[in-house]
């Protein structure tokens, strides 16, 4: 019996992380959740920070870092560390960082780039230890035309 969070694999292919974070954490607020976005490269948060301010004309999404005052209170939090400080139902995996404790989790995002051989065989790796240990797995990959389709 599996128990935990869904945790569901997103193999880019088609599409940047720039693309699709954002469509990603804008479904995941219209659920009512709150979000945590970890990466192990401050550098990669910089650059998210940045775009969720401008990644489209006549929108953003509300989001603040961990190490900022009221971390607590973002709806969408980016964070290295492997804490929870929001409270966030989801959780959004970046760059390889520590997926940690998901308990409390709905649901946690791993994202790769499936353009980048490092990238792909850490997702492996990651989905077969994750599998033996009896997660509730799914696996997504892009169509042709850009549509996620649930692959396994």
């Amino acid at each position: 019996m599996t128990t935990g969070p869904e945790i569901w694999f997103y193999h880019l292919e088609r599409s940047s992380l720039g693309q699709v974070l954002p469509g990603l954490l804008e479904k995941t607020r219209e659920r009512g959740w709150k979000a945590v976005v970890r990466a192990s490269s401050p550098g990669l948060l910089d650059d998210i920070d940045d775009h969720l301010w401008t990644y489209r004309d006549d929108s953003f999404l509300a989001h603040g870092r961990a190490s900022e005052p009221n971390a607590d209170r973002q709806p969408v939090l980016l964070t290295e560390s492997l804490e929870n400080p929001n409270a966030a139902q989801a959780l959004f995996i970046l760059d390889d960082a520590e997926l940690g404790d998901t308990k409390g989790l709905e649901r946690c995002f791993i994202i790769f780039d499936g353009r980048d051989e490092a990238s792909l065989t850490g997702a492996r790796g990651r989905w077969k230890a994750l599998k033996d240990a009896g997660a509730n797995l799914a696996y997504w990959k892009q169509s042709p035309e850009g549509r996620w389709e649930k692959a396994a």
